[in-house]
């Protein structure tokens, strides 16, 4: 079987899997975010934290609970790391330093999950567990939890409710992503990924005499970070280090984590506005994007950019040839098209081109699938603004799902888009800029713009995976990056909870033979077409600067 072959059988594959468990998944947190039965340990969490499970919020009370909750994740975070000596199981690691602690606290609780550290020998186990892993769940549970409250928007009518924050959180975290996490850890466990609580000096001896030195609850970890809420590990080179994805099929595995419930969420919001039909369009620009970017990405690989690659068939420079060429660029591809981070293959070293796909699935806003909860509002965001463009060319006041979408609700859709590309845009602005900051490039030229595209691309859409060549680890990155990070994470989400009130509130339109269907391949192809353009117009500049410039040269 050639490359390309065994690559199309891989995604295959995976599509195939993502097919089958589309509609259970999606049915099923469709029942734990619509039922109205708590369970026992729910019912004690919500007396623990002193909340009312049978109100309601309205937008800015669901908002400033998710920013409470955010902040006081950043503060507990930030105070783990710098009291990292004084508590059990750090492993003699000395405190955290103060802009590293600010980073990585903001890019745990932000889902970004970026490390200018190396986990192993910076975090104890106490840490790692009781601080960074948690945040992957709590984060993606805030993802998850705003997405039905813009879901309830559109389902809802002549109402100032979109959920109850506190109750989302509980019964994503709980019902959702500890159950998967729980499953996946056993099966990477099987597979060979590593999970103890050995210190990372101690050695012990596997069957066979081979010596290995574990480093924490790997297994664990790797199962929590692939479900698309983490692009952290326990080891610098993360889902590249043979504990934790040792084999082709452990890296079929967690690419299939990446984008589960992702994939599953459209079936969700289908059932929820009571259009199932609804949800498959979703699904279907999503699908649309995500093969394109694989295929192409794939397809500069393989092509390979230079005298060498060519003469042996790819770019084979910092891929693991335990997975090789096709699989990696699927796993650059699933990890960069959603909010994870975590990568198999080093992105700086791919060709221009493919290094581009990779910074490109960054800027569409990740939405294809998108992280955990905030690729469905995204998309929903951008089928808003697609139907206010077919709105002005036919000269009727658009509409979708039966509600209005007036100048308030474009107003909030295009904040929210255009947020990640004043942040990525004005933080590479400064940094390259700046002579200081130009050093922490490992290249010149167009490769270091790249370099530093991709950081802020990265920070700001809260993605997490980095080109490797530049050194972020000061104190000036640490603390841009983190605000990037924040305003990436928090203003969007502010957005689209203005949005699901402005919707809920709202009485529903009927349809007329005016309005525009958005069930069929048309409206799909018309999300794809105004993604694509609107990222176009906003990013091609910067990127003919660096990847293009690299790969035409």
């Amino acid at each position: 079987m050639g490359t390309a072959t065994a690559g199309a059988v891989f995604v295959c594959s995976l599509a195939v899997a993502l097919a089958l468990t589309h509609r259970p998944l999606g049915d099923y947190m469709y029942r734990v975010y619509t039922g109205s039965r708590h369970s026992a340990a729910e019912r004690g969490v919500y007396r623990l934290i002193g909340v009312r499970p049978g109100s309601e919020q309205n937008w800015t009370g669901y908002a400033r609970a998710v920013l409470a909750f955010s902040a006081v994740s950043v503060l507990f975070l930030y105070a783990f790391q710098r009291l990292q000596d004084r508590l059990l199981l750090s492993l003699g690691r000395p405190p955290v330093p103060d802009h590293v602690a600010w980073n990585t606290a903001v890019s745990f609780v932000t889902n970004t999950d970026w490390q200018a550290y190396s986990g192993e020998s910076t975090m104890g186990h106490l840490v790692q567990m009781a601080g960074l892993a948690v945040q992957n769940f709590g984060s993606a549970a805030v993802g998850m939890a705003v997405a039905m409250a813009l879901v309830r928007g559109f389902a809802r009518s002549r109402t100032e409710h979109v959920g109850n924050f506190w109750v989302d959180l509980v019964r994503g975290t709980m019902r959702v992503l500890l159950p998967i996490a729980f499953a996946g850890a056993l099966v990477l466990a099987a597979g060979g990924v590593v999970q103890n609580l050995a210190g990372p000096h101690e050695i012990a001896t596997l069957a066979g005499g081979a010596q290995l030195i574990p480093g924490g609850p790997v297994a664990s970890q790797e199962a929590i970070k692939e479900l698309g809420t983490n692009g952290g590990g326990f080891f610098n080179v993360n889902s590249a280090h043979p504990f934790e994805n040792p084999t082709s099929w452990t890296n079929w595995v967690e690419i299939l984590l990446l984008l589960l419930i992702p994939f599953a969420l459209p079936r969700t919001f289908g059932r929820m506005v009571g259009q199932v039909r609804q949800g498959r369009a979703i699904l279907a620009v999503m699908a649309v994007i995500a093969l394109a970017s694989v295929a192409l990405t794939t397809a500069f690989e393989l092509a390979g950019g230079a005298t060498v690659p060519r003469a042996v068939g790819a770019a084979l420079e910092g891929k693991e040839v335990r997975f090789g060429v096709p699989d990696s660029a699927t796993f650059a591809s699933a990890t960069t098209l959603t909010s994870t981070g975590a990568v198999d293959s080093a992105h700086d070293s791919f060709t221009p081109l493919g290094g581009m796909m990779t910074m490109l699935n960054m800027m569409l806003g990740e939405v294809a699938p998108g992280g955990v909860g905030a690729g469905l509002y995204g998309m929903l965001v951008l089928a808003v603004i697609t139907v206010f463009v077919a709105g002005l060319m036919v000269g009727r006041t658009p509409e979708y799902l039966g509600k209005k979408i007036g100048s308030r609700e474009v107003k909030l859709a295009s904040m929210y888009f255009l947020t990640t590309p004043v942040l990525v845009l004005v933080g590479t602005a400064l940094a390259m800029g700046s002579p200081a900051e130009r050093a922490s490039m490992l290249n010149s030229g167009p490769h270091g713009l790249s370099e530093v595209l991709y950081a802020f691309t990265s920070a700001s859409s809260n993605n997490g995976s980095a080109f490797a060549g530049i050194t972020v680890n000061t104190p000036w990155y640490d603390t841009v990056l983190g605000l990037c990070m924040a305003f990436g994470r928090f203003l969007p989400i502010v957005f689209v909870l203005a949005l699901a009130g402005s919707l809920a509130g709202q009485a529903p339109v009927p349809a007329s033979a005016g309005t525009l269907p958005t069930h069929r391949p048309q409206f799909v192809g018309m999300v794809v077409g105004v993604t694509i353009v609107l990222v176009a117009l906003t990013f091609l500049p910067a990127l003919a600067l660096g990847p293009l410039a690299e790969g035409l040269s």
